[in-house]
């Protein structure tokens, strides 16, 4: 009797403390989760933060260059001189530009770069996607100084003999190599996207009679199109913001350019070749952060026009 009743209460015993020690891991990690959503929380409100600084920022420094210059003559103005008298600032040309050249990186590289990142996920064998994926990303990691060097020295005699130029610097050497700057990003995020695709769908279109192409076209891409348009996102916005190759090989022309063989200054050329010599709070300098200011409003209007085409590509394939 005496043992039952030892054996009844060590029983309890234990129960209590496992019990115990339950409570205490259970509030241990309800402590580790409140510090990682904490952190969490903390991240997100610092980078709103950092963005409604730059944003504060650009409209401190470059809105009161339009009280001297009306918004239409400096958004449509064609002539750029901050030293004359009076200066006058006309970003037409510089925007021409940019659009232009990011217009060529985006046709050579969204292309270029979905196919191989549809080869290296659907197509490539185990050991040849395990070489090739680290060495196109490794393009990721040359500087961007380096990229000139090289349009410099080898694209831009290239492209002045192939066209019959008087001068190899040109947009279009510009957006070459700003294609193939876009490249490791494009293929790593959109080749990871498309390995994401569950086998399930494959095999399902496999069922049904459709070839490889055919899978991959029409069930495998729009599968991995959420991924896809933000790798595209990734490439644009590089080619957009991608500022000592295209002061390298693009010429540096200040004439509004009308074909993209012609030389020319980009947005961020003009900014980083002028703000070396604008006086703090100048004219000039007003200047500059307004196209800062303009090509942010362009990355953002590049991000909601990709956010709407990808809603629309995602109830397209939710029927």
């Amino acid at each position: 009797m005496e043992g039952s009743i030892a054996t009844i209460m060590k029983g309890s015993v234990s129960a209590t403390i496992a019990e115990d020690l339950e409570k205490s891991l259970r509030r241990r990690w309800r402590l580790g989760e409140k510090f990682i959503e904490g952190w969490i929380l903390l991240a997100g409100l610092l980078a709103i933060v950092v963005l409604l600084g730059i944003v504060t920022l650009l409209l401190k420094e470059g809105l009161p260059i339009f009280f001297h210059t009306p918004p239409w003559e400096f958004f449509f103005g064609t002539k750029w001189y901050p030293v004359s008298d009076p200066p006058t600032f006309g970003i037409m040309p510089f925007f021409i530009s940019t659009l232009m050249i990011t217009a060529v990186a985006t046709a050579i590289a969204v292309p270029v770069g979905i196919g191989c990142a549809a080869y290296l996920a659907e197509l490539a064998p185990a050991k040849v996607r395990e070489t090739v994926k680290p060495i196109i990303e490794m393009l990721a990691g040359i500087p961007s100084v380096m990229m000139g060097l090289i349009g410099l020295m080898l694209l831009s005699p290239l492209v002045q003999s192939l066209f019959n130029l008087p001068t190899g610097l040109t947009g279009l050497t510009a957006g070459i190599m700003l294609s193939l700057m876009s490249l490791p990003i494009i293929v790593s995020v959109s080749e990871d996207a498309l390995r994401a695709v569950p086998d399930e769908f494959r095999e399902a279109s496999y069922a049904l009679g459709a070839t490889k192409w055919e899978t991959i076209r029409h069930v495998c891409i729009p599968a991995a199109i959420s991924g896809i348009a933000a790798a595209v996102m990734l490439g644009v916005g590089r080619a957009i913001g991608e500022t000592m190759t295209v002061l390298m090989i693009a010429g540096g022309a200040l004439a509004v350019p009308h074909s993209p063989t012609e030389p020319m200054m980009s947005m961020t050329a003009a900014i980083a070749s002028g703000i070396g010599n604008a006086v703090r709070g100048g004219l000039q300098y007003q200047a500059l952060f307004a196209i800062g200011l303009i090509l942010f409003v362009m990355t953002l209007a590049v991000n909601l026009i990709a956010d709407r085409v990808l809603a629309r590509q995602k109830r397209k394939f939710a029927r």
